[in-house]
């Protein structure tokens, strides 16, 4: 049985990642979707272990002194991180996994696993991402102006990942995704050790 592979999703709020994500996982069998760690408190309705692995801040930081997250970062007084331990145990029964995180913790990942693979997904223009946040009803017209600002500066780093989708519709990019992830399963690295083992 291979390895199961790491994949980042990143992409800017608003451009409907939650939605490809949920569709691809409904698809694609064999995957795990990781599940951030999180120092806030639960809000209504969400589960430990589905929603957030929710930890206390002792907890949190004996974690990241023992090395035991993949990325982390403060927000907003809360610390959110990505705990190495479950990626890990699904990688080594052979599913892949997908990170849904932002671009600081992508640079993260990439600097402790250089072979992880890393997508952006942006939307099919900038006018269909003001649509898209004003749609939605969420936010305030000052809020949605700085999710705007915010996916300016992670349009700038779109360049550094390893493959760019655009969401113009559900299928078509979970088509794409989909086809990204079985593509680097493909690779002559892999199927030459199936052929010949380790």
């Amino acid at each position: 049985m291979n390895r199961g592979r790491t994949f980042i999703v990143s992409g800017p709020s608003g451009v409907g990642k939650s939605t490809v994500l949920n569709a691809l996982l409904a698809r694609r069998q064999n995957v795990f979707f990781s599940v951030s760690a999180t120092t806030r408190a639960a809000r209504a309705g969400e589960e430990d272990g589905v929603h957030y692995r929710f930890l206390d801040v002792d907890t949190f930081r004996q974690w990241i002194a023992r090395d035991e997250f993949l990325e982390y970062a403060e927000y907003v007084g809360n610390f959110y991180g990505t705990p190495k331990r479950y990626v890990d145990a699904a990688m080594d029964q052979g599913q892949d996994v997908i990170l849904d995180i932002e671009i600081q913790g992508a640079i993260q990942v990439k600097s402790k696993r250089p072979e992880t693979v890393s997508i952006f997904v942006a939307p099919p223009s900038w006018s269909e991402l003001e649509r898209r946040l004003t749609e939605r009803g969420t936010d305030s017209p000052e809020k949605i102006q700085k999710r705007l600002l915010r996916a300016k500066v992670e349009f700038q780093t779109a360049h550094t990942y390893n493959y760019f989708v655009i969401n113009d519709n559900v299928e078509n990019a979970v088509r794409e995704l989909d086809a990204i992830m079985t593509a680097e399963h493909c690779k002559p690295q892999e199927r030459m050790e199936i052929i010949t083992g380790p």
